[in-house]
């Protein structure tokens, strides 16, 4: 760390009288890994279950979409004040009241009579998962030792990439098997578990703070967050020039300047200290995991179209077919610490990076319809070799900028930051793969019916469902179609290799330091309050 990190009060966790020994350290790690995979694998999964929704309850696809994005929007909303509140209120009691609540807001989603209950329900939710999630990875990093730190870092950044891959198997698998309302039983089953293991295993420890909480930042990043991931997933539906898009878009950018104005006046009593993004750890750390979260979200928005409506598979086909790239990034996540310890945390994030690269060119390249899944597969391991390689240090060069007692805020920025690069991703590509097909498709409907070649323009699935009223065309139809939606992917695939491109030279020029990677340890000037 550099000599300019300003001086905060420090907490020290500890189990009893003494520090965790390896068989506790083991369960601390599993507890927090089962929190975190409740609140990942709730992201995704209800996406496998929207039209049974908006069939038992009459719901527009709009209301199904709130739904489904309503948890993600007050997860992302609350993480830094929640965070905040954790680390000075106490890191076990806030994620026992988190898991408490997020159970019973998931049994409430799953017997939920009507579409208004479900949003009720999702975003309780969504407030709680703010409560669990930064907490998770801060037992991680204000529990370990040093020399354990990567490691368990390693697990949860791969929980943390995989666990929304794996979430929506098991969700498929339920709504293939069982019913949709099932979908929930998982969430459930795994915050019980998580409780259980928590007021067993897990140590709180708090920051005994000199300072008054930071209200006003609170609350401006509140909504300067609302404005901004609202307006990323209304824009692609509603527009990018509709009067509602237009306003979350200026109230997010208005209240994040305010909220940098702000913290800079508060200063060493802010919420963030905005000063610390002048650090290689924290800037690099953070715009990584931007860029590299937002490709992730932006290829599964990509894959399981062509899946579906190329390939003809199921949704839970679909799924299984993505498990070689969250498997590959589960077990990159665990070799990445061991690494960076070798060659650097910036060498190992730039051949991660670099990776992700070639992975997307060679999906650009090689993807085709008669290809099928061969086509992209080697993309795929590639990507998810990248995320195994970069996320954890990216995450430890995010935590360790910011000084042990303030770990809750740390991690709600790793988690901010990740929630931002999946909108950013999902609307950016979702909308580059949607113009490349339907400027591919324009021009190959000649002799289609008007109605029909309207629909199909709107977009792959539309063509194949409205193929068979063509009559002789249905087939060329479905062709046509299948053809222009691997243009329209290469398209989102060449804008996603400039993008890693432009992350590769700029982590190898100004990625953090392997010195980086250690969280600040202070001298202990207050009181730090631990309980076992």
């Amino acid at each position: 760390m550099s000599s300019n990190q300003p001086p905060r009060a420090a907490a020290t966790p500890a189990i009893g009288e003494g520090a965790p020994d390896a068989r506790q350290l083991r369960a601390i790690l599993i507890s927090v890994s089962i929190a975190l995979m409740a609140v990942i694998a709730s992201v995704s999964g209800l996406n496998v279950a929207q039209t049974h929704m908006a069939v038992e309850w009459g719901a527009s696809q709009t209301t199904v979409l709130w739904i489904i994005n309503v948890y993600t929007l007050a997860l992302a909303a609350l993480l830094l004040p929640l965070g905040a509140i954790g680390d000075r209120w106490g890191r076990k009691p806030m994620l026992i009241t988190g898991l408490i609540i997020f159970g019973a807001a998931s049994v409430v989603a799953g017997l939920a009579p009507s579409a208004a209950v479900m949003i009720g329900a999702r975003v309780a939710a969504g407030i709680s998962a703010a409560m669990i999630m930064p907490i998770t990875l801060a037992v991680i990093t204000s529990t370990f030792p040093e020399e354990e730190r990567g490691k368990a870092i390693g697990v949860w950044t791969g929980v943390a990439g995989g666990g929304g891959i794996l979430g929506m198997f098991l969700s498929a698998l339920l709504v293939d098997v069982a019913d949709w309302r099932w979908l929930f039983v998982l969430p459930v089953v795994l915050a019980v578990v998580a409780l259980t293991m928590t007021l067993k295993s897990v140590p709180n420890s708090r920051e005994h703070s000199t300072h008054s909480f930071d209200t006003i930042g609170a609350v401006v990043s509140t909504i300067a967050v609302i404005g901004l991931i609202f307006v990323l997933q209304e824009g692609p539906e509603r527009g990018w020039t509709d009067p509602v898009s237009m306003t979350g878009l200026a109230v997010g950018v208005v209240a994040a300047i305010a909220f940098v104005a702000w913290e800079l006046h508060r200063r060493d009593a802010s919420l963030l200290d905005v000063r610390l993004f002048r650090e290689r750890g924290l800037a690099g750390g953070s715009i990584t995991l931007l860029v590299v979260f937002g490709v992730q979200a932006g290829i599964a928005v990509v894959l399981f179209p062509f899946f579906q409506a190329v390939l003809g598979w199921s949704g839970l086909l679909s799924t299984v077919a993505m498990m070689p790239m969250a498997v590959m990034m589960m077990m990159t996540s665990g070799l990445a610490p061991r690494m960076a310890a070798k060659t650097g945390a910036r060498s190992t994030m730039t051949v991660g990076i670099a990776l992700a690269t070639l992975g997307l060119a060679l999906m650009a390249l090689f993807v085709s319809v008669d290809g099928g899944y061969l086509s992209i597969l080697a993309g795929m391991l590639a990507i998810g070799t990248d995320m195994g390689l970069s996320m954890t240090p990216s995450t430890e060069a995010i935590t360790s900028s910011l000084p042990r007692a303030e770990q809750g805020v740390a991690s709600a920025l790793n988690d901010v930051t990740r929630e931002f690069g999946t909108a950013l991703g999902v609307a950016m590509l979702g909308a580059l793969l949607a113009n490349g097909y339907r400027s591919a498709i324009d021009d190959k409907l000649g002799g289609i019916p008007q109605g029909a070649a309207d629909t199909a323009r709107e977009g792959m699935a539309n063509a194949v469902e409205v193929a068979p009223s063509t009559g002789s065309h249905a087939q060329a139809l479905i062709h046509t179609a299948q053809q222009s939606f691997v243009d329209g992917w290469q398209q989102a695939m060449w804008a996603g290799t400039a993008v890693m491109g432009m992350l590769l030279i700029y982590i190898a020029l100004r990625g953090p330091k392997g010195s980086d990677l250690a969280v600040a340890d202070e001298p202990e000037t207050d009181e730090a309050v631990a309980v076992g």
